[in-house]
């Protein structure tokens, strides 16, 4: 009998998912309507699978438990009790007519077609979850009968009857058996709870024409039928454990059997996993995209403070603090910010130190913060296709530390709908953005760090009114172009001294230069200052040329490489500003000024500007001229004794002035918006536009 029955299997695997068998399934599937809540089923199917199946069989001859009797909090009896009830007949009849056809040696085939005619009423998961609670009926009590009948009287009569006990003594010549079938329990389990997960996929969110749903749902009711021969091949071996027959020897064909039917159902499981991780991957898209929808709704709506814009923006929930105090480094509620202007400072991890420590500045400003009151909070935008690992987390943390104000707790707080209306709306990419919110919630300024560096906690609240009434109050004047980087420049202009800012990366240009202005300045018995304002983005260079400069005391310095780097960065958001209010080199003289002094540097040449103290008198010139005009002082002498020095040094620029000249504007590409045109500071005419792929480690 149990070889005729192994071949009827072995036939029946061969023909595992032929379409006439597969017709026959559905045959039977024939739905009234009704509606099963399986998942609470499923909790104490699988509570009994995982008390009744022992881990060391030492422990149930013992007498020992190796889990409490109560069932885990998660699973309340009370819950569903009257629901338990109209099923549990149906689960009894299930039980019956298996282990009935089972004792009988009847076809697996046959008993497993028979339970899909019983079960012809319900949906698919609910048949699985039906059938895996009847087998999980009978696997309970053999195993409740084992691990009492050591120390009860009354489960030692039974166990007797049964010959569990015999099963026990015999457990390591049965392991092989054993092992087998609770690796089948396992995958039968697993593929059940990944059925019931596809019924239970939110409708809202992804439509049964989904290709991965559609194909989940054809191959369902294989899944079905497996997983009814599995519980039926698992009876049939747990029948014959309870001595319904003779020998207890370990059977290879019978671990065979129950192997085979695992790999056969672990197959479909494999399966079934990938089409529901790509059903959450687009249940997780469409709900970022309806997340996104209802952020651009919110902060297009007006509000009465700034409370839901800010917990949209930054954190949603109420089951953390997801804040950092900077001062105290405590954890508080996003209602601190409630009703105040809060600037947004949005970054990836790459925020430099020379941003923090000038923002840092200005923000402890007590003058700024007796008159201007805002509060700053630290986005951090990061990859989150990028595992997190502890070398990303000790960056974040080093620059949390450096923070006086308020940081998230952890970047990943931050919901993928807002960095993606962040990148999109308010164009973030690499460079750190400034997003002012007023008290209401709206938003005031797309980037306010143009408006911050330039004016500093004049530009409160930065907004887009604020800064274009800021401009037109504006003129190119050397305050502007200093501002306060360096206390003794601004010194030198109250003084109304000639003061003259050069730059560049050249120390042969810059002794040179610098000893020729010297001579001129001594032979036209003036009182010049000179100050070197660096280079942009050459951080290391401009330390040592620095160090050259003062040991050999050629001229003033800014003070450090932070005040170089901001005298860059304000030019850079003048430029910016000037370019998002539609101003161009033809017709705005601040943009003129900036966009030469920005293609000066981008030339790789020295340059330098004179002015005398705060008046508008002013000559440019860079590279060789600047140094000839200096050398050539003789011929251009009289004009300056006679209309000023900074006039006759302008004039004879001009006289000098070749229409050869070769330009170069350096914009960073993820600062603010590219220019489609720009202008030749010298010319007029329309420069052209080249990609610049640049690596610079210092």
């Amino acid at each position: 009998m149990q070889e005729l029955f192994t071949r009827s299997q072995r036939r029946m695997f061969a023909a595992s998912d032929d379409s006439a068998m597969m017709k026959q399934v559905q045959a039977t599937h024939a739905p009234d309507g009704r509606e099963v809540d399986v998942t609470p089923i499923l909790s104490i199917i699988e509570d009994i699978f995982r008390r009744a199946t022992p881990s060391d069989i030492d422990g149930v001859l013992n007498g020992g438990r190796e889990h409490v009797d109560a069932l885990d909090d998660n699973i309340s009896l009370a819950a569903f009790s009257g629901m338990l009830e109209a099923l549990s007949y149906t689960i009894h009849k299930i039980s019956c007519e298996i282990s009935c056809k089972c004792s009988e040696g009847g076809d697996a085939h046959a008993t497993t077609m028979a339970l899909f005619n019983t079960l012809s009423g319900y949906s698919w998961d609910a048949k699985m979850v039906l059938s895996l609670a009847a087998f999980a009926v009978n696997y309970g009590e053999f195993w409740l009968g084992a691990q009492l009948c050591t120390n009860n009287s009354l489960a030692k009569s039974v166990a007797v009857l049964k010959q569990v006990s015999n099963v026990l003594e015999h457990y390591n010549a049965l392991k092989p058996q054993f092992d087998a079938l609770n690796n089948l329990i396992k995958v039968m389990l697993d593929l059940t709870k990944c059925i019931v997960e596809f019924k239970q996929l939110p409708s809202q969110y992804i439509s049964t024409d989904a290709q991965a749903v559609s194909i989940a749902m054809a191959h369902i009711p294989a899944a079905a039928y497996w997983t009814f021969r599995s519980i039926v091949a698992c009876y049939s071996q747990t029948l014959s454990l309870t001595g319904l027959r003779d020998a207890y020897t370990a059977s290879t064909t019978e671990a065979w059997e129950l192997s085979s039917l695992a790999h056969k159902v672990s197959s479909i499981l494999e399966h079934f996993k990938k089409l529901i991780a790509i059903c959450y991957q687009q249940i997780d898209e469409n709900r970022q995209i309806e997340a996104y929808h209802n952020l651009v709704r919110l902060l297009e709506t007006i509000h009465l403070d700034n409370m839901k814009v800010l917990r949209a923006l930054i954190y949603s929930n109420d089951d953390i603090q997801p804040h950092v105090d900077g001062i105290t480094k405590n954890r508080v509620n996003i209602d601190v910010l409630r009703k105040k202007h809060v600037l947004l400072l949005i970054s990836s991890l790459d925020l430099s130190a020379e941003e923090i420590l000038v923002l840092d500045q200005m923000y402890r400003d007590p003058k700024a913060s007796e008159e201007y009151h805002y509060a700053i909070v630290w986005l951090p935008i990061v990859d989150r296709s990028i595992a997190w690992d502890d070398g990303y987390q000790q960056k974040f943390e080093q620059l949390q530390a450096m923070m006086p104000w308020y940081t998230v707790q952890h970047p990943t707080i931050i919901e993928p709908a807002v960095v993606k209306y962040i990148k999109e709306v308010w164009k973030f990419s690499k460079k750190a953005i400034l997003v002012p919110v007023d008290p209401q919630g709206r938003i005031l300024n797309q980037n306010a760090f143009h408006m911050l560096w330039i004016w500093k906690s004049l530009a409160f609240p930065f907004s887009a009114e604020r800064e274009a009434a800021l401009w037109k109050a504006e003129s190119w004047r050397p305050e502007l172009l200093v501002d306060g980087i360096d206390a003794t420049i601004l010194e030198w202009m109250k003084e109304e001294r000639f003061v003259c800012l050069y730059g560049g990366g050249d120390i042969e240009w810059i002794r040179q230069f610098t000893n020729s202005a010297k001579a001129v300045a001594s032979a036209a018995q003036i009182n010049l200052g000179m100050a070197y304002v660096g280079k942009n983005n050459a951080k290391e260079k401009l330390g040592k040329i620095s160090s050259i400069i003062i040991q050999e005391n050629l001229s003033h310095t800014l003070a450090d490489s932070t005040a170089m780097w901001f005298f860059w960065a304000r030019l850079e958001s003048m430029l910016y500003s000037k370019l998002q209010h539609g101003a161009t080199v033809e017709n705005d003289r601040i943009l003129k000024e900036v966009t030469t002094v920005l293609s000066f540097d981008g030339s790789e040449q020295g340059w330098a500007i004179f002015w005398r103290g705060t008046t508008h008198e002013m000559a440019r010139a860079k590279g060789k001229v600047a140094t000839v005009c200096m050398v050539e002082f003789e011929k251009w002498q009289d004009d300056a004794y006679q209309n000023g020095f900074v006039p006759g040094l302008y004039n004879y620029l001009e006289r000098v002035r070749t229409p050869d000249h070769c330009n170069r504007l350096i914009l960073p590409g993820t600062h603010g918006p590219i220019p489609e045109t720009v202008a030749c500071a010298d010319c007029g005419r329309v420069m052209e536009m080249f990609f610049l792929y640049r690596c610079c480690p210092e």
